[in-house]
C-alpha cells in the first residue's frame, strides 16, 4: 500500500510520540505512586558526620563531579547544615553548603534540603533504608527521580551491599538507574549498580 509523504510523516510523529510515552511510562508511574516510606526512626545525632556517595541516580547538579563525592552533616536547632563536596573532572575540589530542615518529626527521616537559602523547603530527602549501626543509608526523593547510596566507608562488605540493594528494592526503585560513584578505596569506574 502506498502512503503519501504527508501521511507518512504524521504516522512517524505519532509513532515517535507513542515511543516516548512508552519509554517514560515507568518513570511516570513511579512519580504518580505514593512517596517511599521513611525508616521508622532516624537519630539525627548519629546521622551527622561524613557520608561518602557510592552510587546515585545522575542529577544535573552533580555532573561536574568525577569522584570522591561526599556529604558532611552538622546538627542545627531544627535540622542539619549540609556541605556537599566532590573532585571535579578537572581535579579541583567543588563544594556547596545548604540546610536540611526536618519535615517529619515523627521519624526525623524526611527532610527539606535547600542550597538556595529557602527557609521552608518541601520534603525532598527521604531516608528509606538505614543500617542499624548507621554504616550506610539509601536516600530518595518523593517522586523517586533522585536517589543516593551513602556510606561511612568506601567499600561496604557483601552483606551490606545485599542489604543496600534490598533497601533500594523496598523503596520501589530500579537499582539499574543508580550509577556507581568513583571513590578512593572503593569503586574506580562508573557503571550501573545492578551490574555489580
Amino acid at each position: 500500500m502506498h502512503t503519501s509523504p504527508l501521511r507518512g510523516r504524521r504516522w512517524l510523529r505519532a509513532a515517535s510520540a507513542s515511543a516516548v510515552l512508552l519509554a517514560c511510562w515507568p518513570l511516570a508511574a513511579r512519580a504518580a505512586a505514593a512517596p517511599p516510606a521513611p525508616v521508622p526512626t532516624l537519630e539525627v545525632s548519629r546521622y551527622t558526620g561524613t557520608w561518602l556517595q557510592l552510587a546515585a541516580i545522575p542529577q544535573p547538579f552533580n555532573l561536574a563531579c568525577a569522584r570522591d563525592t561526599q556529604a558532611d552533616y552538622t546538627p542545627t536547632s531544627d535540622g542539619l547544615t549540609v556541605r556537599n563536596s566532590c573532585t571535579t573532572w578537572l581535579g579541583a575540589r567543588d563544594e556547596i553548603t545548604g540546610t536540611a530542615r526536618i519535615t517529619d518529626p515523627a521519624t526525623n527521616a524526611q527532610l527539606g534540603v535547600s542550597f538556595s537559602g529557602e527557609s521552608d523547603p518541601a520534603t525532598n530527602y527521604i531516608v528509606t533504608a538505614l543500617d542499624p549501626d548507621y554504616r550506610w543509608s539509601v536516600v530518595v526523593n518523593p517522586s523517586r527521580t533522585a536517589g543516593f547510596v551513602l556510606s561511612r566507608t568506601p567499600a561496604p562488605d557483601a552483606g551490606q551491599w545485599s542489604a543496600i540493594r534490598a533497601g533500594i528494592d523496598a523503596a520501589g526503585m530500579d537499582p539499574c538507574l543508580f550509577l556507581t560513584s568513583p571513590v578512593t578505596g572503593g569503586f574506580d569506574r562508573i557503571e550501573p549498580l545492578c551490574a555489580r
